[in-house]
């Protein structure tokens, strides 16, 4: 099922011209509305008139989170204050949140591109919504609650953490699909299977996933253990929310970026040129049809690539997954290191459960990263002691962290400490995002 055909598989000559016909408009209305704006096309020496259609984007500089900072609260609202109907912010944890604002025909855009990449994550009509988005200033509870109520879904809308209830409401309410984080979605299964070990109980046939960078391994720890076709979808609160762009649920070959919304570019993280397709790099979006608060070439800091899928039934172009967030990059002696890379070679090791945390501290004034990572289950069942205790006298767990310690070293060039913890010993999600990275010198 396609949510707007017309849209999704538009030819590419004709979502192009729409794109220029949109983006020319928007220039003319953010120059005359947005005073911030205004005066950096000024000094920039750019002269609105002549711009003519979408590539005439790289003219424009960039907008960053510091700029949304510095006009806090409402210094890049294009419309009166009056005009806007809800207010999002994001975390502010480095400081003040960003604030964006929505005008009622930018929240009707919200919930219609909300209502597609659900559609495309394979829910229909009919269908019932457990939302474990968080509800509040973050924008997925209520992006994607809005966009399951227009597609014609009934939303349980449940928010994030008590776990027990969340794991009653999903037997007693029986919903197909569920929309949370990745790592919500395992504590979820993790819990539901001690009680429950065929899933009888719940009949999750679907779960949407996002706001964290995730890989192919957590999907298929995922799927295997909530028996459910689990897609992901990106977004981010300056932009729109959730809704940005979704993977479809039976190609799962990155996700489509809904184009006659959001103009996608990635850039060299170094020398902020665009990048040809297929290049990894910073993403970048425009916002053509925002009126509330529309942002020009905004960098969102996360590290992917977009391509084309020729095979795909959509024609809107897809963006890889995540790898990072360019500001979350660690440098560690001198090579580029993401979570992810170390995440992605634990599917090669089922013996390990995908909870970890890498410690990064001074050693010597050098940088050293250490993998604190969990046995799974099982293994850790059957040894019936406490981990830390014997990993470093028993051969089995010896041998064990020297495969996962020449796995990092081979493929991502560093040497790490590995640590075993005890089965459910690391922090878990509560519904919010998992902090993956304990960085001790700062």
């Amino acid at each position: 099922m396609i949510y707007s055909i017309a849209i999704e598989t538009m030819p590419h000559a004709k979502l192009r011209k729409l794109q220029s016909e949109r983006f020319v408009q928007l220039v003319q209305y953010m120059y005359r509305n947005q005073p911030f704006y205004k005066k950096q096309w000024d000094e920039h020496g750019i002269d609105i008139n002549k711009i003519k259609s979408i590539y005439d984007i790289v003219k424009f500089p960039f907008t960053c989170k510091d700029d949304l900072r510095n006009n806090y609260p409402f210094g890049l609202f294009a419309v009166p204050q009056q005009a806007i109907s809800r207010i999002h912010c994001s975390s502010g944890s480095t400081g003040k949140p960003t604030v964006v604002g929505y005008t009622k025909n930018d929240l009707d855009i919200f919930s219609e591109v909300v209502a597609r990449s659900l559609c495309c994550a394979g829910a229909t009509p009919g269908m019932k919504l457990h939302n474990a988005y968080g509800y509040g200033l973050f924008t997925g509870g209520l992006g994607l609650h809005y966009g399951a109520e227009l597609l014609g879904m009934s939303v349980i809308p449940v928010s994030g953490g008590m776990t027990e209830r969340q794991i009653m409401l999903l037997q007693d309410f029986k919903p197909e699909m569920i929309s949370c984080t990745p790592s919500y979605a395992l504590v979820l299964a993790d819990t539901i299977r001690k009680k429950d070990p065929e899933l009888k109980s719940i009949n999750l046939k679907y779960a949407v996933l996002g706001a964290e960078p995730w890989t192919e391994a957590i999907r298929k720890e995922v799927e295997e253990k909530l028996q459910v076709i689990a897609t992901n979808i990106y977004g981010l609160s300056e932009i729109n929310g959730p809704g940005i762009s979704q993977e479809d649920f039976e190609e799962k070959n990155g996700s489509h970026i809904w184009e006659d919304h959001f103009f996608p570019e990635v850039i060299d993280a170094i020398t902020k040129e665009p990048l040809p397709e297929g290049k990894e790099g910073i993403l970048v979006f425009t916002t053509l049809t925002k009126r509330g608060m529309p942002l020009m070439r905004y960098t969102t800091n996360d590290i992917c690539s977009i391509f084309y899928d020729k095979s795909s039934k959509r024609t809107h172009i897809k963006m890889s997954s995540i790898k990072g967030r360019h500001d979350d990059m660690l440098i560690i002696r001198g090579v580029n290191l993401f979570h992810t890379q170390v995440e992605a070679l634990l599917e090669h090791y089922p013996e390990f459960s995908s909870n970890y945390q890498l410690i990064v501290e001074k050693e010597n004034k050098l940088d050293k990263v250490t993998v604190a990572i969990e046995l799974n289950e099982t293994i850790y069942r059957e040894l019936g002691t406490a981990i830390e205790t014997i990993q470093h006298s028993n051969a089995y767990l010896q041998n064990l962290k020297g495969k996962l310690y020449e796995s990092i070293k081979n493929n991502i060039g560093l040497t790490m400490e590995i640590v075993l913890k005890d089965f459910d010993s690391l922090p878990k999600s509560e519904g919010g995002k998992l902090r993956r990275i304990v960085d001790k010198r700062k």
